[in-house]
């Protein structure tokens, strides 16, 4: 219990780096999850295209947007551009186990390689910038295509590949479904 409750401000806003498929790949991947949803008999709402991506690292949870902590990633995200564009591809589904709010997600096994180097690479930066104690020290790489109480069982579906050629700052909204890029990164390597 706080000392000092009304300063105890609930969370708005997160900050995460990011890759998102191209709109492309998104659209297939939404059509991927509209029929998964059927043949699985899930019942969740499947996210709009615009909002599938990976995280990389989920920097924090904060009630305003810290300056600090923002120019910080932004150092690293410069660093980490460095890196050349990669292949991912995910090629099964699943559900994580969250207590009834249960993401189902495109998972994959061996595509995701280089994706696993760059995360490490970006985290190395991240500490580099000052940011070390953010850092993600597991990487599950998943896209998340929606929200259900029922846990969905590991499927195989069609592959869905992508050249990842950037990667993202992203300040997210919290309860808006509200993504605004800070910092883009093209791969320069």
């Amino acid at each position: 219990m706080s000392l000092f409750p009304e300063l105890d401000v609930p969370p708005s806003d997160r900050l995460f780096f990011g890759i998102f498929p191209q709109a492309p790949v998104a659209e297939a991947i939404a059509g991927r999850t509209r029929d998964l949803k059927g043949r699985l008999g899930l019942a969740g709402a499947p996210l709009t295209p615009d909002r599938f991506h990976v995280t990389l690292h989920h920097i924090g949870d904060y009630a305003g947007l810290p300056r600090g902590v923002v120019a910080q990633a932004l150092e690293a995200g410069e660093a980490a551009s460095t890196a050349a564009p990669f292949e991912v591809v995910f090629d099964r589904a699943a559900s994580f186990n969250n207590r009834g709010n249960n993401p189902f997600t495109l998972q994959g096994r061996d595509g995701l390689s280089s994706l696993h180097g760059f995360q490490k690479a970006l985290g190395l930066a991240m500490a580099h910038a000052g940011l070390g104690k953010q850092v993600a020290r597991q990487f599950n790489p998943h896209v998340t295509l929606l929200y259900d109480r029922a846990l969905a069982p590991e499927t195989p579906v069609e592959p869905v590949s992508w050249t990842v050629g950037e990667f993202v700052l992203i300040h997210s909204l919290l309860g808006q479904t509200r993504h605004i890029v800070l910092g883009r990164w093209p791969l320069k390597g």
